[in-house]
């Protein structure tokens, strides 16, 4: 099927206008599974999830919206998300940022490749008679899909793994070994796979080992290598390109695609005219192509970028028609199987980071968790497991079936695992809890100078409890001023804390760019402050203080901003800025629960205040009189101040 697909492809398809309408019935479903993923996250459930539930309701065993002849014609992009799945795979791979902790990477693959593939195996085979497809098949037969399952069960997620990193805004030495294991185990997995499916062919076949079969695998796999050689000196070229980037990633995709229908090519034309069937591995190719650009390329960044950009796409494509094509009764079968093997996982993961950690020097402690960031998989894993289905059209189908219940348990349960191993090894940054509020607004002000003592004043004169801290040795000649001034004499969380910056409502810093990173870091981490404000002096720290959701004010900017605001809206930036007399522009969280539901046109609100505009979420809400209020929005007003201070009691229940 596969091969008959790929020559059609390659001469032409005979019925054009046929698979145009199964391409469009596709794409319709695509979209679709595309929105419907979105509420799993929601619920807390991986998008791959929701990806294949859609795609196996839309096939030929449900609501049949694709038929079994569609999925069978659109076999083609399976092959485009594959080349792209080992494109992204190796894309990870850049070897500079390994340095410092390779040891320590070298072992752990080491026990999670070697273990983990060992262990696998031996529990496939124990397993055998319980697997209906495998019962029929004899000793050699078991064996050969054992090595097949257990390389699949060491592979990895790149994209999951550093989501969650991300996600955490995690880092240190535990984090920096679970990306270079995990990156290269997805390379070292692929040449795996293409031994064990030839390893797999003569046991299928009944064929003998010898040092033929030796030298042809040796050549095969150093074949695909050069391949891959050539496919980055391709890929190179095409970035290199002056001209639009969907005209490249187009040419990218192509390039990655036509590896498929080649290795065909060449496994009939080898067959034909020298007896032997000599076949290349696309994926090895095409992984060896990303890893040549990632690391001796100077167009690396534009390819990461691309991947980074495209990724999404191909994966709802992928996922979508892998779903698409699964039997939902082989897949209801498969579940008491996917539970028994996923544990095996488990078990195997666990002894290989114990042997891993044991020999690469690691604390006890880290070793004890070490399986836990290897348990998600995704995209290579299903991919590989659909080669299989294709390569072995009699049982690969359940084959996949299997594979891809073990990855949806991988998928649910990997994710929560690994956010767990971070925050016990310490590696966890992401933002603390914000702090309830207790009826005063805190304001600490970093820096003492001219401005930032101005600055307390008007903030006290609006009713802040203002505090400002310095690192000067000597401020005495600030003492006149009616403002409270605390030394911090580090930057640590215990010199923070004992300033009251856990209980600050808002922050504003004003030191060096540096210094402010720090307590911005440290507000973050340990105290989730509601609202940061930064003096920007550096360009540079613009993208650091905006990951942490920081207010950036970069003053040669902001002058010129308010000058522009002050010719085009003379009488809206006077009333922001509260310059007319006895108005001002304040902006009030919703605390009272009495609000809580209450639309906004039932709020009998003084006839002198405003609403400009109602947040929630971080997100701005086109609001109406219907628009119901709920517990946390950001309410902005603008009024005269009098009744500004009553709709505060109000809405923040004092």
């Amino acid at each position: 099927m596969k091969i008959k697909g790929h020559i059609q492809l390659m001469l032409g398809l005979t019925d054009l206008e046929e698979i145009g309408m199964f391409l469009g019935g596709f794409v319709i479903v695509a979209v679709a599974a595309r929105q419907l993923s979105a509420y799993f996250k929601k619920v807390h459930l991986p998008a791959i999830t929701g990806l294949l539930l859609v795609g196996l309701l839309s096939g030929p065993f449900v609501f049949r919206l694709l038929s079994r002849e569609s999925v069978n014609n659109l076999h083609f992009l399976n092959d485009v998300a594959l080349a792209f799945i080992a494109f992204a795979a190796g894309s990870e791979l850049f070897l500079k940022e390994m340095r410092g902790r390779f040891k320590s990477i070298k072992w752990m693959t080491f026990g999670q490749l070697v273990v983990t593939f060992v262990l696998g195996a031996f529990a496939v085979m124990l397993l055998a008679s319980e697997i209906p497809f495998m019962q029929p098949m004899p000793l050699h037969g078991r064996f050969a899909v054992a090595l097949l399952f257990s390389t699949i069960f060491v592979a990895r997620s790149p994209a999951s793994a550093i989501a969650v990193i991300n996600e955490l805004r995690a880092k240190g030495p535990f984090t920096k070994t679970v990306m270079g294991v995990t990156v290269i185990k997805d390379v070292l997995v692929i040449v795996l796979f293409a031994v064990c499916m030839s390893l797999a062919d003569v046991l299928l076949n009944n064929g003998t080992f010898s040092l033929g079969f030796l030298g042809i695998l040796l050549a095969e796999i150093a074949g695909s290598i050069l391949l891959g050689v050539l496919l980055g000196k391709l890929v190179e070229w095409t970035l290199a390109l002056k001209t639009h980037a969907y005209v490249k990633t187009t040419i990218i995709l192509l390039l990655g695609y036509a590896v498929f229908p080649g290795s065909v090519w060449l496994k009939q034309w080898s067959d034909m005219n020298w007896g032997v069937e000599f076949h290349l591995e696309p994926l090895l190719a095409a992984i060896v192509g990303s890893f040549m650009v990632n690391n001796y390329s100077r167009h690396r960044l534009e390819f990461v970028k691309i991947i980074q950009e495209v990724g999404p796409t191909v994966y709802v494509v992928f996922f979508t028609l892998t779903g698409a094509s699964l039997s939902i009764d082989l897949l209801l079968q498969a579940w008491s199987v996917a539970i028994v093997l996923f544990a095996v996982r488990l078990v195997a993961l666990f002894l290989g980071g114990m042997v891993g950690g044991y020999f690469g020097g690691d604390p006890v402690r880290h070793n004890l968790i070490a399986w836990m960031p290897y348990v998600t998989q995704a995209g290579v894993g299903l991919g590989l497991a659909m080669l299989v289905a294709q390569e072995y059209p009699a049982w690969g189908g359940q084959f996949a079936t299997v594979i891809i219940a073990v990855i949806v348990l991988n998928q649910v349960a990997g994710p929560p695992l690994f956010k767990w191993a971070l925050g016990y090894v310490g590696e966890d940054h992401s933002r603390a809890d914000v702090q309830t509020f207790d009826g005063h607004r805190d304001c600490i002000i970093f820096g003492l100078e001219n401005q930032s003592i101005a600055l307390a004043q008007q903030l006290e004169q609006n009713g802040w409890q203002v505090k400002i801290a310095t690192r000067l040795e000597e401020y005495s000649h600030f003492a006149g001023q009616q403002i409270q001034i605390v030394e911090l004499p580090e930057l640590s969380y215990e010199a923070m804390e004992s300033i009251g910056a856990g209980k600050a409502e808002a922050i504003v810093l004003m030191l060096s760019d540096a210094e402010n990173y720090q307590i911005c870091e440290l507000a973050y981490e340990h105290f989730g402050t509601k609202d940061m404000v930064v003096r920007l002096h550096s360009r540079r720290y613009f993208d650091p203080f905006h990951k942490l959701g920081a207010l950036i004010v970069e003053p040669s900017t902001a002058i010129v901003s308010l000058l522009d605001h002050f010719v085009r809206s003379p009488h809206a930036t006077s009333l922001l800025l509260g310059m007319n007399k006895n108005q001002d522009t304040i902006e009030l969280e919703i605390r009272n629960e009495e609000l809580h539901g209450m639309a906004l046109r039932n709020l009998r609100l003084p006839p002198d205040v405003i609403i400009l505009s109602v947040a929630r979420a971080g997100q701005m809400l086109i609001s109406h009189g219907y628009t119901r209020l709920r517990m946390g929005d950001m309410v902005t007003l603008v009024g005269t101040k009098s009744s500004l201070d009553t709709v505060r009691l109000r809405f923040e229940g004092v």
